[in-house]
């Protein structure tokens, strides 16, 4: 997994790249912690390369959407879903309450 992070003003964009597992979720909630920390940003998450999200994935995920929620004024988006990885926001429910657009 890779991470690219861009800075546009008062948003954030981390465009994601690879498998978003077991292995990699730990380094991934760490870079939305820091991107977060309590501040009053757009955080927006580009699937647009990931190619497999676990349920590590997805805990982080959780954790990120739990944290924005506890910051006035900030908001989560992950963008750029491609159909597989849609599924498994559907599978689990995430897409009930995540902003999620799809390719």
């Amino acid at each position: 997994m890779e991470i690219e992070k861009v800075n546009q003003g008062d948003k954030t964009i981390l465009y994601v790249t690879g498998r978003v597992d077991t292995k990699t979720a730990p380094e991934f909630q760490k870079v939305i912690d820091e991107t977060l920390d309590n501040k009053e940003i757009v955080l927006e998450l580009d699937f647009k390369e990931v190619e497999y999200l676990s349920s590590a994935g997805l805990r982080a995920i959780l954790y990120a959407q739990k944290k924005v929620n506890n910051i006035p004024n900030a908001s989560l988006a992950i963008v750029q879903v491609n159909e597989d990885v849609m599924e498994i926001f559907n599978m689990t429910g995430f897409s009930d309450f995540l902003t999620i657009i799809a390719q």
